[in-house]
């Protein structure tokens, strides 16, 4: 089944306009791509509200904005080595907007991308100083 597509603000009001003008609901969700249920429910609360927009939703309110986002997604495209702590202190340094580093990965996972994660390994002078060890060799 395919996602559901939301319709923006625009393509409801259109809708709304069609159906003023007599264009049956099924002709409207057929030039808008959507469902004849879309259009009816629309219909029904522009009737019930005189407004087409969404009402407000429960849940936790987004911390970024939609440009927040994309310059997210700019800053882990544009430098690939970037932490999810270094984009943070960089949208923060040019939005203003404080985030954690947790938000950060979660947008980029959105985006299908990801933040670096810098791992501390060996470093190859400590192995080769064991491997010049005397008797390192015969073994």
């Amino acid at each position: 089944m395919p996602p559901r597509r939301k319709l923006c603000d625009l393509d409801r009001g259109r809708a709304i306009g069609w159906l003023q003008d007599g264009v049956g609901a099924r002709q409207v969700a057929q030039r808008l791509a959507v469902a004849p249920s879309v259009i009816i429910r629309l219909k029904q609360r522009f009737h019930a509200t005189g407004r087409v927009q969404e009402r407000q939703r429960s849940g936790r309110p987004r911390v970024t904005t939609q440009r927040e986002d994309r310059f997210i997604q700019r800053q882990a495209m544009q430098q690939r080595m970037a932490t999810a702590n270094n984009i943070r202190q960089r949208l923060q340094a040019t939005t203003n907007t404080v985030v954690s580093g947790q938000t950060i990965r979660n947008r980029l996972h959105n985006f299908g991308l990801r933040a670096r994660r810098p791992v501390r390994g060996t470093t190859l002078m400590l192995i080769t100083e064991q491997l010049a060890e005397p008797g390192a060799l015969n073994m």
